[in-house]
This record gives structure tokens, sequence and C-alpha cells, in this order.
């Protein structure tokens, strides 16, 4: 497996502070989706060779019936979705926590300080597997440098924004 760093992209269901079980797996992993602008063209080179590689280590030059690659298109996966758009996606996932630093490499802490939305580098690697019948390859979660605050990528409303300021004395449960 060889290790790339990306160049910036943005982090998605980011969920690197505290393991998640995963259903499918039944196992605990960190995990985040990485949004890769398009336009990105040295980061998308360096995900599609490490594929290439990948693929080719396992299985040979035949590619098997039903691959799955890894590097998705946003724009016709999540149409919906517009933080997707104009960007390809990959998901990555870890057994192992990993390394969180800021941009000046101090480590990052305060789950606050890294959430679905934010700049980021990430580095990681590609392996491929061949697990019940389902084929392709896919990237472990190595470490992660927070660039940037971005906005957050969530559906969720801030509790800020649901209510207004309470006044004890505007009811009266009595």
């Amino acid at each position: 497996m060889k290790k790339i760093v990306t160049g910036k992209v943005r982090g998605s269901y980011v969920n690197v502070f505290r393991p998640k079980l995963n259903d499918m797996s039944g196992k605990d992993e960190y995990s985040m989706a990485i949004l890769i602008p398009k336009s990105d063209k040295a980061t998308l080179d360096k995900i599609r060779a490490a594929v290439e590689t990948a693929k080719k280590d396992k299985f040979g030059d035949k590619t098997p019936a039903k691959f799955r690659n890894p590097l998705r298109d946003g724009d016709e996966e999540r149409p919906d979705d517009p933080a997707y758009q104009g960007h390809f996606f990959l998901n990555l996932k870890s057994k192992d926590k990993p390394g969180i630093v800021d941009k000046d490499r101090q480590e990052v802490i305060d789950p606050d300080e890294f959430l679905s939305g934010d700049y980021c580098r990430v580095s990681m690697a590609a392996y491929a597997y061949d697990v019940s019948g389902n084929r392709g390859v896919a990237f472990g979660l190595g470490n992660v440098q927070v660039i940037a605050k971005g906005e957050p990528l969530t559906s969720r409303a801030r509790a800020q924004d649901d209510f207004d300021d309470w006044d004890d004395d505007e009811d009266d449960f009595g």
C-alpha cells in the first residue's frame, strides 16, 4: 500500500475522534468522506494511480466484473446535495484513530475543531479487496491536517435557530 496525501479537500460525515460501530462489519471504526474539487487534478491523478496500482496488485491485468471504484462523482450520485456538486468523493475508514493536526502541525484534540464541512488534507492508502463476491479498491484513513473552518455540512438546525429567549414569567405550570 502506497500512502498518498491529498490537496485541500472538505470533510464530510467526519467521525475521527471516537470510533463508531460499523453495522456491516460489526467493528468499531473511525471514518470520514472527503470531497475533492474536480479542479484538483493533482489529487485526483494520485488517487486514480493508487486505485490502478492496488487493482493490478490484487487482480492482475483483468478488472473483475462489477468492480467497485472508490472514487465517486458527486454530481451523479448526490445530485440534490449542493456540497457534493463539482466534486468527487471518497469514503475513508480505519480501525486505528487517525492523528489530527492543525495547519501548524499542532495536535487537535477538541472535536469541535474539526467538523463536517471543514477543510483539510488527508493521508490515506489504497487497498484492494475480494470479500463475499464484492471486489474493488478502498482507501484506509491515515491522518488528517485541519486547514480551515468551512460551512457546516448538516441538515440539522442549530438549537439557537429553533428557539427564542425564554422568559421565566412566560409560563406557569401551576
